[in-house]
């Protein structure tokens, strides 16, 4: 019982903190230069640029709206109703926070607005919710067809903004493109920023003392893949394990220790999921 209140806290509150980063890059940076946010928000911020009606939190909850309805009927129960909690969020927040034109050059807020968006989206979606709006289709194609939703979001933002040039300022289009690559960007650097991880092979001849020694001394997992040497026919042992950046140094001073001769090969790796590692999120 402890652990779920403490998981419900944790999952509030990184949307809460998420949706005021969002909607402060928004209010302070892009309102002021009449960009373009791209998907909902963008549609939202086109609305009112074009009316002036309601205010671009209200709007993007009655936007968001159809696309609930949609995820509550494909995505599970406990998504959507922490992407209820983020998107009403974001909405009071892109409502009711100050607006303030804080960086007057329209290129620098393209990628600082850019910037600070996608960290406010990644934090976001860093939980077992999401802010809302295109991120419910992105979420159901990144699950279904493994289509990174920073990339789905930019090409959405695409159709969207060859919408808008019928309404729109060409030059403010293209500045709204910079800012929705950015956005996209630094969305997926912060979805993948702890998660990332080192997969590391080794070859050796004391495969026995090495993997027990990452075992007992590094406290991390090793797996034996069985192999044969191409020239010589040689059975081989390669451990296979996986480690952060930080513990990759002693790894290595590990391996060379007891085995100067031996192969080392790191490959990055950005999602593990397993024992000691994250778990698997149902959307």
């Amino acid at each position: 019982m402890t652990s779920t209140i403490r998981s419900v806290s944790w999952n509030l509150t990184l949307l809460a903190f998420g949706a005021v980063v969002y909607s402060g890059g928004v209010n302070t940076i892009v309102l002021g230069q009449g960009l373009m946010a791209g998907g909902v928000s963008g549609v939202a911020l086109l609305g009112y640029y074009l009316t002036g009606l309601f205010g671009p939190g209200l709007l993007y909850f009655l936007c968001n709206v159809p696309l609930m309805v949609l995820g509550w009927r494909s995505l599970s129960r406990r998504f959507i109703l922490y992407t209820l909690f983020g998107m009403g969020m974001v909405s009071l927040c892109m409502q009711y926070l100050p607006q303030r034109t804080l960086i007057p050059d329209p290129l620098l807020a393209a990628i600082f607005g850019g910037a600070v968006m996608g960290a406010g989206s990644g934090i976001m979606l860093r939980t077992l919710g999401s802010a809302g709006g295109t991120d419910i289709l992105a979420i159901w194609l990144n699950q279904k067809y493994d289509l990174r939703i920073g990339q789905f979001n930019f090409f959405f933002n695409l159709a969207v903004f060859a919408a808008g040039l019928a309404f729109y300022e060409p030059t403010l289009v293209l500045y709204s493109i910079i800012l929705s690559y950015t956005n996209a960007k630094v969305m997926d650097y912060f979805l993948s920023l702890f998660n990332q991880r080192k997969m590391v092979f080794i070859i050796s001849d004391k495969a026995d003392a090495i993997a027990h020694d990452i075992i007992h001394s590094l406290k991390r997992g090793a797996t034996f893949l069985h192999g044969a040497g191409a020239y010589t026919g040689k059975s081989k042992r390669v451990i296979l394990t996986i480690t952060n950046t930080v513990q990759i140094k002693r790894l290595e001073e590990l391996v060379f220790t007891h085995d100067p001769n031996a192969f080392f090969v790191v490959e990055n790796t950005f999602n593990v999921l397993g024992e000691g590692f994250a778990r698997r999120k149902v959307y």
